[in-house]
């Protein structure tokens, strides 16, 4: 589901309680100015409010944090970076709505996110259309940069203009299946996704590695991600014997199902993907002890690489978390920036006038080393940092347990 551009002015401004003089002018370039600096914002799209509003204030406040560090240390010069973000409400349709509102900005030259992979596909087309960057530090749908024709070896990347620092469901269903059948021990499991496009391809690419391995699916099955009461389900997974639940979808149905599970006297691990790699879910499950997640990179808090981020965000005194997508959103925002120091550089120092095809060529030379690991995106967009680790419930928090970066042919 994940780290990384011009966008709007800022809400002050449109509230009108800046003079013209404040706001700054239009250069010979159509760019909006401040001084002698060019104001370039940096689009942000991610559940602002509703159930996955945690994991989207993360997002929101490592894209904003990312802007303000480039602006201290005048990392581009002649430009000011600044931060739009948009609620998306983790429904599709607002996120094609909020994909309009960027792109008929033509001061919009880049944005970070979704979270989510079902949201990303109603808007990679009118981004793709219009020229615009998106990259995700959270879809990680394998179809989104490489096509339904993965499935079967055929890999075309569909919109050029998308990118991600999560890596894709294809390793992440991978990693969990080796992690649960040798690591874990669990050879006998129990499937259930929530229809929506990320939990469906998750638990897909589960399966496909897991019988591979030689584990058992023993039933499957399909829930609402809005329903709260999984008794019915529950009292099927018993009758199979499984020793473990894998769950594709997100914290919000995943803690009540998990709940319910051990509630029925069933001692098993529910696992599933990043999407309930959230604080929220211990929170929410009062016996979630022992359940299991993967998340995309080396725990972000344990990485030297890191360390400066976490400080930053900690002094920067956001009140929410970064959370599970934090350090992928910082590098997704900073590999925006990057393009733009190309673009600019390769423009006598000042931002091109056709930004967006500035920006979007510059993204296939991005390379830097980020909060996560070395940041660089391959000939689909994708990150080519496959690095995943499995995480443990213990003492009602998400533990680190294995990292590894798996391989997958």
């Amino acid at each position: 589901m994940r780290q990384r551009s011009i966008i709007a002015i800022t809400a002050a401004l449109a509230a009108g309680s800046l003079t013209l003089t404040a706001c700054g002018s239009r250069d010979d370039d159509g760019k909006s100015s401040s001084g002698d600096k060019t104001t370039v914002v940096i689009g942000v799209d991610a559940p602002l409010t509703g159930d996955l509003s945690a994991l989207g204030l993360g997002i929101k406040n490592s894209a904003d944090l990312a802007a303000k560090t480039a602006n201290k240390k005048e990392y581009v010069k002649g430009v000011e970076f600044k931060i739009e973000a948009l609620d998306d409400q983790a429904q599709p349709s607002v996120g094609q709505q909020n994909a309009q509102k960027f792109i008929s900005d033509k001061e919009v030259l880049g944005v970070v996110g979704p979270l989510n992979s079902s949201v990303s596909q109603q808007m990679q087309k009118p981004f793709s259309d219009a020229g615009l960057t998106q990259v995700s530090p959270a879809n990680t749908g394998t179809e989104l940069t490489q096509g339904d024709g993965w499935k079967t070896g055929n890999s075309v990347r569909p919109f050029k203009t998308f990118f991600r620092t999560a890596t894709t469901d294809e390793i992440q269903g991978a990693f969990a299946a080796e992690y649960l059948f040798s690591k874990a021990g669990k050879k006998k499991v129990y499937l259930i996704d929530d229809q929506k496009t990320y939990g469906a391809g998750l638990a897909a690419s589960f399966k496909a590695n897991f019988t591979k391995l030689g584990g058992q699916i023993v039933g499957t099955d399909h829930v609402n991600p809005d329903d709260r009461d999984f008794n019915a389900v529950v009292a099927k997974i018993k009758k199979t014997g499984a020793d473990a639940l894998y769950y594709g979808g997100e914290y919000p149905a995943a803690a009540p199902l998990s709940q319910q599970l051990k509630d029925s006297g069933q001692n098993i691990p529910l696992m599933g993907g990043d999407g309930i790699y959230s604080g929220e879910f211990p929170k929410l499950n009062k016996k979630a002890e022992g359940d299991l997640a993967t998340s995309v990179g080396k725990p972000v808090e344990d990485l030297p690489s890191a360390k400066e981020f976490i400080a930053n965000y900690k002094t920067a005194g956001y009140k929410d978390a970064y959370e599970a997508y934090g350090g992928l959103t910082y590098d997704a925002t900073w590999a925006v920036i990057e393009a733009v120091k190309l673009a600019v550089e390769g423009n006598d120092g000042k931002v091109p006038a056709e930004g967006r095809k500035a920006v979007l060529d510059a993204m296939a030379k991005v390379k830097f080393d980020g909060v996560t690991g070395t940041i660089s995106f391959d000939e689909f967009g994708d990150t080519t940092n496959h690095m995943m680790t499995a995480y443990k419930v213990t003492g009602g928090a998400w533990t680190p347990e294995y990292s590894a970066a798996p391989n997958v042919s």
